[in-house]
C-alpha cells in the first residue's frame, strides 16, 4: 500500500464516525492525481503553509498596530495558536487533525493590514461589502500562485469561510471556529496586560472563577469542556459557555474598542481609505495580477484584493511613497 493509502486506512479504522475522513472528501474544483504520500487534506495544509499569503501574516496586525516588541501577537502567531488548540480538540474527539489544521492555518489568509480596522474600512468603501473570511477563500481560489489559486478541497474552503459566523459542514470546521475565539480572547488578554491596557485584577470575577486566572488555565478549561461535552456537536457546558461569553464581551468593551488601543487606528484607516481611492482612480498602478482582475471582474474587486493582501508595513510604505515628498538630494552635495 502507498503511504497515502495506509493513512486513509488508519483514518477509516480509528477516527470517530462524525469525523470527515480523507476518503469522503468532495474533492477539488479542478481534479488532480492523488499524491502517493499525502492525503488531500495534508496537501492542502502544505499548500497553505508554503503560500505567499501565509508568510505575509507575520506582518499583519492582530490587535496592537505594528508592534515593536517581539512578544506581541501578529496575525501569523494567532493563526499558529488557533491551529494548536484546534488540533488538540480534534485529536481528543478523534476528528481529522489534518483537515482541522488546514482550515486553521488558512482561516485568516485574506485578512487586511491593520487587523479588523482595515477590514471595517474596506467594508465601508467597497459597495459589495468586505469580509475577511470570504476574502480568505478568494485568496486561495483566485489570487495565490499568480492567479491560479491553491485548488484546495471543498471541505477546507468551507471551514475557512465559516470560521466566524456560519456553521461549517464538518465538525473539524466547527472546531476551528471555537479554537479561533479561544485563542484570540486569551492571547489578547496577555498582550493587553503586557501593553498596560489591562491589569490582571481587571478581569471579571465569574470567568476567572470558572475558567482560571491564567491564560493556560483558561485555555485548558475551555478545551476540556468542549472535549467532555461534544459528540456529534461541538459545544461547551452551559457554565463554561457563559464564562467564555462574558470574558469575550469584556475584551470587546475594554480592549478592542478601548481608547488606548485605538489612538493610532484612525491613521491606519485613513491609509486604507486613501489607497483604496487612489487605486480606484489609478488601477494601472497595481501589479499585473490585479490589473487583470480589474479588467475581467471589476476595479473595485481588484483594489480590495490588492489592499487586503498588503502587510501593515507595505501599506504604510506605499502610502509614504505616494504622499510624502522626498528630500532634494542634488548630486555632489
Amino acid at each position: 500500500m502507498l503511504p497515502r493509502e495506509i493513512t486513509i486506512d488508519i483514518e477509516n479504522r480509528t477516527l470517530s464516525e462524525y469525523a470527515c475522513k480523507s476518503s469522503d472528501s468532495r474533492g477539488r474544483d479542478v481534479y488532480e492525481e492523488p499524491c502517493d504520500i499525502r492525503t488531500d487534506f495534508q496537501r492542502d495544509r502544505d499548500r497553505i503553509i508554503h503560500c505567499n499569503a501565509f508568510r505575509r501574516l507575520k506582518h499583519k496586525t492582530q490587535v496592537f498596530l505594528i508592534p515593536k516588541s517581539d512578544h506581541y501577537r501578529t496575525r501569523l502567531t494567532h493563526t499558529l495558536e488557533v491551529a494548536q488548540i484546534a488540533r488538540t480538540i480534534s485529536r481528543a474527539l478523534r476528528l481529522n487533525e489534518d483537515l482541522t489544521e488546514a482550515i486553521a492555518l488558512g482561516h485568516d489568509l485574506g485578512h487586511t493590514p491593520f487587523g479588523h480596522d482595515g477590514e471595517r474600512t474596506l467594508a465601508q468603501l467597497y459597495s459589495g461589502g468586505f469580509k475577511h473570511y470570504k476574502q480568505s477563500v478568494r485568496v486561495a481560489e483566485r489570487i495565490e500562485r499568480d492567479g491560479r489559486g491553491l485548488n484546495l478541497t471543498k471541505e477546507v474552503k468551507n471551514g475557512i469561510l465559516c470560521h466566524t459566523n456560519m456553521t461549517a459542514d464538518t465538525l473539524e470546521g466547527v472546531v476551528v471556529k471555537f479554537a479561533d475565539k479561544i485563542a484570540y480572547v486569551n492571547h489578547d488578554i496577555e498582550d493587553a496586560i503586557r501593553a498596560g491596557v489591562l491589569k490582571q485584577s481587571d478581569l471579571p470575577e465569574f470567568p476567572v472563577r470558572v475558567l482560571g486566572a491564567t491564560k493556560t488555565q483558561r485555555i485548558t478549561s475551555l478545551v476540556k469542556s468542549i472535549v467532555e461535552n461534544s459528540v456529534d456537536e461541538i459545544k461547551y457546558d452551559e457554565t463554561t459557555r457563559l464564562a467564555h461569553d462574558e470574558l469575550r464581551e469584556f475584551m470587546f468593551q475594554n480592549v478592542y474598542y478601548a481608547a488606548e488601543t485605538n489612538t493610532e487606528k484612525d491613521k491606519a484607516c485613513f491609509i486604507v481609505e486613501y489607497l483604496y481611492n487612489y487605486y480606484l482612480k489609478n488601477p494601472m498602478r497595481m501589479p499585473e495580477l490585479y490589473r487583470d482582475i480589474a479588467k475581467n471582474e471589476s476595479t473595485e474587486i481588484a483594489v480590495c484584493d490588492y489592499i487586503s493582501c498588503m502587510t501593515d508595513d507595505f501599506a504604510i510604505d506605499t502610502f509614504t511613497e505616494l504622499c510624502i515628498p522626498k528630500s532634494w538630494n542634488k548630486a555632489g552635495d
